[in-house]
């Protein structure tokens, strides 16, 4: 997310694998039967040069039909146990791939669910969504089937190496003297490798982030014809990211036909030492093919892992950026011995000597110095012009941040002291910029309390002025409304947001303009939903209509992040202060 984590670039091409080790640990039966049966597959494949050789000393020379029909049987079943090794292999090897990205999957998202606003102020939704699933897809291939791969060659070529020394240590020298050539350079090509595919995923995951932005916001991109300038914006992410993967590609491609020329030019020349010291009797036809047959396996498992290196850099530079993502903490604390709230809560709200600015705004304070105290079913209404810190009251008492000195208290408890599930569990809260979910209409009204009864549900959008329109909706209450509710008016989302408040039935309500989108008829009836909604709860409102304000207990005006004025809508008139002002712009008072 920051420019620096971006940039981080461990020595080890391979270390942030590491961090997968808790995951894998967890299934460790699992873990041993995979390489089980991959050791089976391993030492089955090095058996056959063995049987081969006899073949040819023994079936061949003594010239018995009998003897070559046992050796082939022989193979036949070294086949059979190889293709059984293989396919239980390549089950559990891909199941644990499978499983461990799905246990990361969900670890990550679950962070992500517990992180502050403070962190989603810094960052954009779509990178996030393409950690959790580009990365995580590269992750699965590496855990699963390229590690299987980058393990079993090294059993194959480490194997093989021993039964080239076993065979003719003269001949192997040639061999073995090509390795240094091949492992250095695939060692120092896989940081490159790693290093590029992070650029181009870093690359990706903005490009997402921006095309999902833009797909949110298609109705505002075609109404202000800017279709041009995002797909070209969108264009340009998409091949620079091409670019970095095509230097990533490129590295590879190289790394491998740079390993593969120098193994197959050590075994050429193997054969043709062999084939002279055949021809000079000092080794047999059957000794030359064993050891050109382990030549080749040797050379096959070094070349696949010059390309499962690339692989498995490529899957570091992914586990990398989740394992960065996992690893962030919220800015907002829960404490380790909380204190137990009574439920229901009272109400009583206090502020004392709160002052904060956002994190993204360090030099800017938004409040200063802030203190009131809310009683027990008190409505209170909060007005200002914008910019003065209404909203951050709210921020604040939901604990999305935490006041940079001061307390904020409910039931005189410090908020800070309780857990976050504890105490907002007793607030329920009107948007102003309502979020409806692509689900049903009875889910988005349940979504605080999702084991509601159908009949609540009802019943709580008949409350909110809500359930004429829902029940004239393709399918009533299981009508699909739409990605942020694109098939409402914004009147009908902020209704099916009272509803959502009405249903959770919580000692403190929060209005955020909770009756700004309707019109003059549908407001009417919601007041008076939200008139009986208020009823014996503390609520808090910020609000620029008059029906609201003038049934406030209590008004404060706020400006700059202070109060500069409290009182009655009638007290707060005579003054001829900033409420007076605002009511004769707003409400044509004065």
């Amino acid at each position: 997310m920051t420019t620096e984590s971006k940039k981080t670039d461990k020595r080890s091409s391979l270390h942030p694998l590491a961090k997968l080790f808790p995951y894998i640990l967890k299934y460790k039966i699992q873990v041993a039967f995979a390489l089980y049966f991959l050791l089976l597959a391993a030492v089955t494949t090095l058996t056959l040069p063995m049987a081969v050789r006899r073949v040819i000393d023994n079936g061949f020379s003594d010239s018995d039909p009998a003897l070559v029909n046992n050796y082939f049987s022989v193979l036949i079943m070294i086949a059979a146990v190889l293709a059984l090794a293989s396919s239980c292999r390549y089950y559990f090897v891909i199941w644990i791939g499978e499983r461990i990205v799905a246990d990361l999957r969900n670890d990550v998202f679950a962070n992500v669910t517990r992180l502050s606003p403070e962190f989603f102020d810094k960052s954009h939704s779509g990178e996030i969504v393409s950690r959790l699933t580009a990365d995580t897809t590269q992750i699965k291939s590496a855990v699963g089937a390229t590690a299987s791969m980058a393990l079993r060659n090294s059993i194959l070529g480490i194997g093989a190496l021993i039964m080239m020394v076993y065979t003719s240590p003269r001949l192997s020298l040639i061999v073995i003297a090509a390795i240094p050539l091949i492992v250095l350079p695939i060692v120092g090509f896989g940081r490159k490798v790693r290093k590029r595919s992070r650029e181009a995923q870093d690359t990706l995951a903005d490009a997402t982030a921006y095309a999902s932005e833009s797909i949110s916001a298609v109705r505002t991109m075609q109404a202000f014809t800017n279709g041009s300038l995002v797909r070209n914006r969108f264009s340009g992410a998409v091949d620079f990211a091409f670019d970095a993967a095509r230097l990533a590609i490129r590295t590879r491609a190289i790394l491998t036909g740079f390993a593969i020329f120098l193994i197959f030019s050590s075994i050429v020349a193997v054969l043709w030492i062999g084939a002279n010291d055949v021809l000079a009797g000092i080794t047999t036809g059957g000794t030359l093919g064993q050891f050109l047959l382990y030549a080749m396996i040797a050379g096959s498992a070094m070349g696949a892992l010059s390309e499962v290196w690339g692989e498995l850099s490529q899957a570091a530079g992914s586990t990398e950026r989740l394992i960065e993502l996992l690893g962030t903490k919220s800015a907002i604390t829960t404490p380790t011995n909380p204190v137990e709230l009574t439920r229901p809560a009272k109400g009583q709200i206090t502020f004392k000597d709160v002052s904060f600015n956002y994190p993204t705004r360090p030099e800017q304070p938004t409040l200063e110095g802030l203190s009131m105290v809310i009683k027990p079913g008190e409505t209170l209404a909060i007005v200002g012009p914008s910019g003065a810190g209404k909203s951050t009251l709210f921020a604040l008492l939901l604990r999305f941040y935490d006041p940079a000195k001061g307390e904020v208290k409910l039931d005189n408890i410090d908020i800070k002291n309780l857990t976050e599930d504890d105490f907002r569990s007793q607030i329920a809260l009107v948007p102003q910029d309502t979020m409806i979910f692509a689900s049903s209409a009875a889910d988005n009204i349940s979504y605080g309390r999702p084991n509601a009864t159908r009949d609540t549900v009802i019943a709580a959008a008949k409350a909110a002025n809500a359930h004429d329109f829902i029940e004239k909706m393709p399918d009533g209450y299981e009508t699909i409304l739409g990605e942020r509710g694109v098939t409402l008016s914004g009147g009908q989302r902020q209704r099916l947001a009272i509803a959502r408040a009405i249903l959770k039935d919580a000692p403190v309500l929060l209005l955020d303009e909770a009756t700004s989108a309707l019109d003059a008829e549908s407001e009417k009836l919601v007041q008076d939903a939200l008139d009986h909604l208020m009823k014996g709860r503390t609520t808090l409102i910020i609000a620029h209509r008059l029906a609201t304000v003038l049934k406030a207990d209590r008004i404060l005006v706020m400006d700059e992040g202070k109060i500069i004025e409290e009182g009655t809508h009638k007290a707060l008139t005579k003054k001829k202060g900033v409420y007076a002002r605002l009511a004769k712009l707003q409400f044509g008072e004065g």
